[in-house]
Parts: C-alpha cells; structure tokens; sequence
C-alpha cells in the first residue's frame, strides 16, 4: 500500500504543537456559476427558483429606479431557474434580449445548456450563446443570450449602444479580466445614453462598492438619488474545516499526491478537487495518482480511486467525465487548473487541496512579450478554492503552505488589465471611435507604459498611424478579427505574400490546444507519430503538415487515434478556419497558395510575428532583442533537441522553471529589419537591433 503522508504535517495556528489540528472557517460558495449541479432537479422550475437566495430579493432588481445594480453575495444564482424573472418580468418583450456574460466559454456554454434545459427549449433558439467562433443564438428567436464578455464588446462594434439588449449582466465580474474590465468602461458610456438599459454587475467578493461608485451617474451628493444599487446576495453556507502546513513545502506537486493519498487513507466518503497551475502539472499529477491507484486496489483497499484531469484544452468529453458522479465504491479525484476555482462546480466535492499557485499572463512592456508565468494567489482566491469543499455539505481545505506564508499573500489578484498586453484591445477601443485611449474610463486604470508599448506596436504593425488614429483599411480590417493583432496583420498580408491558403490554416490550428495528443502510458508510440508530421522550419508548418494530411485523409477520426491527434480539435480548426476565410473574402484578400515555397509562409508569418523575436546566444538558449531575456524554445516544440537556427519567431512565452518559447519558427534576420522597419535597423557592424517605434 502507498506510504501514509509522512512528510506533511498540517496544524491549527495557535494550537499548543504542531499537529494535525484544524482552523474551522464559515465560507460561502462564491466560485461561478453553478452550471452542473443542481440539488432540486426533482422539484419543479417554480419550487427551483424558490430554493434561490436571490428569490426573495427579485422585486428589488425590477422595481427599483436604478438602472444599475452592483449584486454581490453567493456564486451569483441568476444562472439557472433565476434568469425567468427577467422572462416574466418583461425584460424580453417586443424583440429585446437579456445578455448574460461571463469570463469563459466553458461557463457560457454550460450555462446556456441549463437554462435551455430547465425552460424544456431546443438550446440556440430561445435561449442561446455566443463565444469566439461559436455562434450557438437566433438573431429572431433569441431572448436569453450568454456570451463572454470579449464577444460583448466585439457586438459592440457593430451596436454600439447595443440596443437588442434590455438587460445585460456581467457575471463573475470579481474575476476583472481583460474583456470584463473594457465591457465595464463601454456600458458606463452606453448607460449614459440608454438609461433604459438595466445593468447587473454580479461580483461574488466585496468588490459591490467599487462597482457602485463606478456606475452611479448621481453627482448631487443625495443618495435618494443614486443611479446605482447594492443589493446582498445571502449565500448558502457550509463549514470548511482549513488546514496548513507545519513548515513550507518544497515540491507542491509530489505534496499533492502525498495528501491526496492520505485523504484517500484516512478520510471519510466525498470526492477530491485539487488545484495546480497548468497542464503538464495536472497530467503529471494524474499519472502518479493512477499508478498509485492501481497499487491500492492490489493491496486490498475496498474503496478505489477514480482520477481525472480539468484543464481548458481538455477535450470536451473528457472535462464532461469529471461531472459524472461516483458510485459509492470510487472515491473521484479531480485534478484541475484554475477553471474549477470560478467557472464550473464539481458536484460531490468534499476535500479541496490547494498549491497556492497560479498561472497567470504577464506582459513586459519593453519587450512587448507576453507570458505565462506561475505566481501565488490570491486570499481572495484561497477562499474561493477553500469554497469549493463545502458547496454541498461540511468540507475540508489542505493548503499547501503555512499559515504564515497564507497572511503574505495579496488581498486580490491583480486585474488582468494591469498585467496584460493591451494591444487588441486599444485596436478595437479605436475602432469603436474611443480616440483618445488615455482617458478612457477604466475601472482599474493600466500603467501608461503598457498604453504607450501597445500603440507603438500598433503603429509598427500598420493598425494605427503616427498620429495614433486608426488606419483605414489596415487598421479598421485588423480590429474585425476575433484574434490578436498579430494574427490579424498575417492573415491580411497572406494574400500580398503569395499564400493565403496555408497562413488561414495556419491562423486556425494555432487557436486550438493540444492538437497532439499523448496518452501518459503511450508516450513513446505518440511521439514516434508525431514525428512523422514534423517539419524543419518549426511549429507553424507542422500544424500546416497534420492540417492538410488529415483532409488527405478524409478526416478521419480513426486515422486520427492511429497517429495521436486531436479529432474534435482538428474538426474545431475547420470551422475557424471557414470563418478567418469569409472575413478574408469580404476584404477581399487574394486566394494565392505558395505552391510548396516555405519562405513565403515564413516572411509572412514574420510581418505580423516580428515583435516576438529571439537570437541564439553563445550559450545555446536565445535572446530577445529589447532587453536580452534568455528563453529558450519548448520541449513540445518541433525543433526542441534539433540544432537550434539562429534566429526564430514565436507565438508566446510560458514560464516554468525557464521562460520558454512556444509555436516557434526559423527565419532571416534580414526579414525582420525588411518587414518591420518601424520596429527594427541593421546596426552598423552587420547585426540586428531594435528601435523604438513612436507614435506621437
């Protein structure tokens, strides 16, 4: 039987010795929408919405002045039976739409699903969703419509005052990200022109007064007056008994496994939500836990294990497997990043583990790279992790650190707009007439270098002038697409460089995760297949090489076991790449293929890739050329452990023990001072430097 969980102490701060003795906390569920389980599905929808916090406060929201409500309290339960008061209440009538956003695709779909379900519609008809790439909604029929708040503001561009809508609600605006942060700015200024529309900002934190203020128009100073609300959201609570540990631990990962072992060991029934920062530490994770396992069961244990991952690139059917409910002999192991801290519930869960750590984007702003790096959460996330053991009944939360370490941590996670490369943004701000970005009305205003940084490589990329204005037609073309600027400018491009046909490919299949996959008991045999795709230029003309064969292949999803690749990510690559072509069809971008010549694809790849470039340095690594970070390319990269070309391109940075390159290529160096004049210049004795783009 596995070794019992000698390593780990957990203790009570202020207990006599250390122990494993207990801090017992009152916590409230306040992570996402509850998209999965509901505990009164026999009863009917209108004994359902009674059972709702919210339901004793619904004539508030409707009858109230205020056009705008801060809703702060429980994981907000406006997302399933609730959203019919909003039906009932009139809020539909005459052809308007109530909008619900949320942070993520995956709580916009399963929320819309429950909804559908629960009001017995056929789900893209009365009530529908809508995220990038997936318009699942009926312009005619669509009442009730859950989309993120990215595509918010995308319908923006051509609504601006989005005037289907008679109610929009931000769900989870605690999270701030990027998109939920502009979605705020926007409908503050809509709010002042369409005082019809009722706004609802539910936050699950103590982030109602920051909104309040935000919102409230009312500058007399009379709060009879207020344009804005607060309405407290009671929340259902249950116990969760909090334990940390004596001293730090050094490796959180071999820490996880020990502690779930030893809940598994010692602990009564109820499933297991672990939480790490990625996907390698959660299939790592999960490899370890299955071999343990099958241990267990040889050794006689009655109760086995069941252990499976949660992750966003996570196939579809495989992150459904972890809402199946376990028969009484299985103990269900989630292990998960930190979608399960907010987006979705995982019912039965009754012991949660906690790292501490998150993977979160950071962007430098004299580099103008983006990347992954893993930092410490929050204590506002601790709680909500800690949450997620007492949705259903008493829980318990292992954290994996000290109780010192735990009063270290930031109160809140930094809103995403403070750390986030701001370029698609402000493109699209200036496509929606926003010219003056510096003063727009942001909830957490972002450093002015990062504004500066963003313009500068809006102006290198040809999407803004000198003068800061939007250019037309490169500018006004680049902000219609649902990708980065980046990919924008490729694909535009493509058609001038002679291969639109194999960059539009290219585009999609850089937006699906995880298009090889490998099996953690087949290693070896995906790899050998995975090879056989492999190009030496790098990543991008891979994906291109496993695109085309798998049409050769008449899409095949049994020819896609037999080679350890992703089905439904290859079918999910052909619908984004039918929409990136009907965009390129309307602006009329030439339908040219390169006929085999790889540097056609390449220079066009470097005139819209050229900011994330890296030079091989004498030490093996590479170097950007703005600062002279060491990076150093990814082991699932193509050219990892191949004789390292001079000089690359790259997708993005993620950072682990290394900060490394992802979806790399090898080009020119002349191709970067050709192609991107404003951004680099040949230095005088032959090499390449950078310069500072301006944008007065």
């Amino acid at each position: 039987m596995a070794a019992p969980l000698s390593t780990m102490k957990f203790w009570k701060p202020g207990s006599e010795a250390p122990g494993i003795s207990e801090e017992r906390e009152l916590t409230t569920e306040t992570t996402g929408s509850p998209v999965i389980f509901n505990p009164h599905t026999a009863l009917s929808i209108e004994k359902q919405r009674q059972k709702l916090p919210v339901f004793k406060h619904s004539s508030c929201l409707f009858l109230s002045h205020s056009s705008c409500f801060s809703l702060f309290g429980c994981a907000v339960p406006f997302s399933s039976p609730s959203f019919q008061y909003l039906l009932e209440a009139g809020w539909a009538a005459e052809g308007k739409v109530i909008g619900v956003t949320q942070p993520r695709r995956v709580a916009a779909i399963s929320v819309a699903n429950r909804v559908a379900e629960e009001r017995g519609a056929l789900l893209g008809h009365e009530v529908g969703y809508t995220i990038r790439f997936d318009d699942c909604s009926d312009p005619h029929a669509t009442r009730i419509k859950f989309l993120t708040d990215g595509m918010l503001v995308r319908e923006m561009m051509a609504d601006p005052l989005l005037k289907k809508y008679s109610v929009l609600m931000l769900d989870e605006a605690h999270e701030r990200t990027l998109y939920t942060d502009i979605a705020i700015g926007l409908l503050k200024k809509i709010q002042k022109k369409r005082r019809d529309l009722r706004l609802i900002v539910a936050s699950a934190t103590l982030d109602a007064k920051k909104f309040h203020e935000f919102f409230n128009l009312n500058e007399s100073g009379d709060p009879n007056k207020d344009t804005c609300g607060i309405l407290t959201v009671e929340g259902r609570t249950f116990p969760v008994d909090v334990f940390y540990t004596v001293s730090p631990v050094p490796d959180y990962v071999k820490a996880t496994v020990e502690t779930v072992l030893k809940i598994h060991e010692t602990e009564d029934d109820g499933d297991v939500l672990a939480f790490l920062t990625g996907q390698e530490e959660v299939e790592k994770v999960v490899s370890l836990l299955q071999e343990q396992a099958r241990s267990l069961s040889r050794y006689g244990m009655k109760k086995h294990l069941r252990v499976l991952p949660m992750y966003s690139g996570l196939p579809y059917a495989e992150q459904m497997k972890v809402f199946e409910r376990a028969s009484s002999t299985v103990r269900k192991v989630v292990v998960a990043t930190n979608i399960a801290e907010t987006s979705i519930t995982i019912n039965g869960v009754v012991f949660v583990i906690d790292c501490a750590f998150v993977k979160l984007r950071a962007y430098n702003p004299r580099t103008t790279i983006e990347s992954l790096v893993v930092t410490p959460i929050s204590k506002a996330s601790a709680s909500q992790r800690a949450g997620r053991a007492g949705r259903n009944r008493p829980g318990k939360c292992f954290r994996l650190y000290t109780e010192e370490d735990f009063e270290k941590l930031p109160a809140a996670t930094v809103p995403e707009m403070q750390r986030t490369n701001l370029a698609p943004v402000i493109l699209q701000l200036k496509a929606l007439g926003i010219d003056n970005v510096l003063r727009f009305s942001f909830l957490s205003p972002p450093p002015a270098q990062t504004m500066v940084q963003a313009l500068e490589l809006l102006y290198a990329l040809g999407g803004l002038d000198q003068y800061g204005r939007l250019t037309d037609p490169m500018g006004v073309r680049m902000a219609e697409f649902p990708l980065s600027p980046m990919f924008a400018k490729m694909l535009l491009e493509s058609g001038n460089f002679g291969c639109s046909k194999e960059i539009v490919t290219i585009a999609a299949m850089m937006q699906i995760q995880n298009i090889f996959v490998v099996p953690p008991n087949q290693k070896k045999a995906a790899a050998r297949e995975h090879r056989k795709f492999a190009v030496a230029e790098g990543d991008h003309l891979t994906m291109l090489n496993v695109y085309e064969a798998f049409i050769k292949h008449q899409k095949s999803s049994q020819w896609c076991q037999e080679h350890f690749l992703n089905y439904k990510g290859l079918l999910r690559a052909m619908t984004v790449r039918e929409q990136l072509r009907r965009l390129m069809n309307k602006f009329k971008v030439p339908r040219t293929s390169s006929e085999g010549d790889p540097d056609v694809i390449l220079r066009c790849i470097v005139s819209g890739f050229f900011a994330n470039a890296a030079r091989i340095h004498h030490s093996g690594s590479y170097r950007t050329l703005r600062d002279d970070r060491e990076l150093h390319i990814h082991p699932n990269s193509v050219l990892y452990g191949e004789k390292p070309p001079k000089w690359v391109v790259f997708n993005e940075v993620v950072q682990t023990a290394k900060y490394y390159m992802r979806d790399v290529t090898a080009v020119e160096s002349s191709w970067l001072v050709e192609l991107a004049p404003h951004f680099y210049k040949q230095a005088k004795h032959g090499s390449l430097a950078s310069k500072r783009s301006r944008v007065l």
